[in-house]
């Protein structure tokens, strides 16, 4: 959901957290899984917010207020974003974004959660804190889903109060027959989901 991205768009040299990736590992367009997924990864980002503090030496970037990151038809929307850089500056490690967070994918999966961590190294994406992940009808909700992007592998984790809740609708044959519209994106770099 936060991969690490070059040609950010943020008002300072340093690149900026892009926004969610899709979890389902579908090839697009007749690439493999891998391809895609790097070929989104290299995508620009583009981050607006109310403010924006670096911090050079400890290779940190916190946006805050009103915070949508956009990155390849993908957005993602929080009250703050702490972005960590690598040594040189030029590689996104880990973020972490809370308040109110909400991500909605290129492939019309959407998610909410209190905070969202994301790392780079093994490509897997934490909610946590009343999680939740739907897409059209379907929706799962947990107090942790972890997302393993590479691998198209999702773990969801109840909390002391509630367990994992999931509820999967069959589709309806001729709704099956027809194919559905895929997300495009709408001025602005949001995707627009067909319901």
């Amino acid at each position: 959901m936060l991969p690490a991205g070059a040609g950010a768009q943020t008002g300072t040299s340093r690149p900026a957290p892009p926004a969610a990736q899709p979890v389902d590992g579908k090839a697009q367009g007749g690439k493999s899984q891998d391809g895609k997924r790097q070929e989104d990864r290299n995508q620009p980002v583009t981050v607006d917010s109310d403010r924006m503090e670096r911090f050079g030496k400890e290779g940190l970037i916190i946006f805050s207020g009103n915070v949508v990151a956009r990155q390849n038809n993908s957005v993602q929307y929080a009250d703050r974003l702490e972005v960590y850089l690598d040594e040189k500056g030029d590689k996104i490690l880990r973020t972490v974004s809370t308040g109110s967070v909400r991500v909605v994918t290129r492939d019309c999966k959407t998610g909410t959660a209190k905070r969202a961590e994301y790392f780079d190294l093994d490509q897997r994406v934490v909610l946590i804190g009343n999680a939740r992940v739907w897409q059209d009808d379907n929706v799962v909700s947990g107090d942790t889903i972890t997302i393993y992007l590479a691998q198209d592998r999702n773990v969801v984790v109840g909390g002391k109060q509630e367990r994992v809740k999931a509820v999967f609708y069959s589709k309806e044959e001729d709704k099956a027959a027809v194919p559905k519209p895929t997300a495009t994106a709408a001025a602005g770099g949001t995707p627009v989901c067909a319901n």
